[in-house]
Parts: structure tokens; C-alpha cells; sequence
């Protein structure tokens, strides 16, 4: 199996999340799968999905968050 094949496919998550994902709401939108502290660390480390910053809140486009998914995520 290449490596394309062994990624998991999250397009549909284009379709059902909102176009802006906020950074507290992470775990409801994706099953809990990822917890929004776990994210946060990443962040810090400099590999989490692209986001922004609007006031004191951080948020994530729609696109970006799926294209991370895509890149960390392999069936095992």
C-alpha cells in the first residue's frame, strides 16, 4: 500500500463542518478524536493545521483543518 493509499480520507468534512472552526469547539465537530488541549500543544510546537487569531479567540479554516488531518492521519 502506498502512502497515499494508506492515508485516511476526511473530505467530507468539507461539507459538514462550518467554514470557521473554533479552536474550543475542535472535539465536538471531529468526535472527540482530538481534544483542543492536544491541538493547542501542537500549535505551540509549531505543527498543528494553519489558524488564526481573532481577539483573545483562535480559529481554523474549514480547509486547513481537513488538509491537516489528511497529512497526519494513517490507517493502521
Amino acid at each position: 500500500m502506498d502512502e497515499k493509499e494508506d492515508r485516511v480520507d476526511f473530505s467530507d468534512l468539507l461539507e459538514s463542518l462550518p467554514a470557521i472552526v473554533a479552536h474550543t469547539e475542535i472535539e465536538r465537530y471531529l468526535g472527540g478524536i482530538i481534544s483542543h488541549r492536544y491541538l493547542a500543544n501542537l500549535n505551540s510546537q509549531g505543527i498543528g493545521p494553519k489558524r488564526f487569531r481573532f481577539g483573545r479567540k483562535v480559529g481554523y479554516r474549514r480547509e486547513d483543518l481537513v488538509e491537516w488531518l489528511q497529512k497526519r492521519s494513517r490507517r493502521i
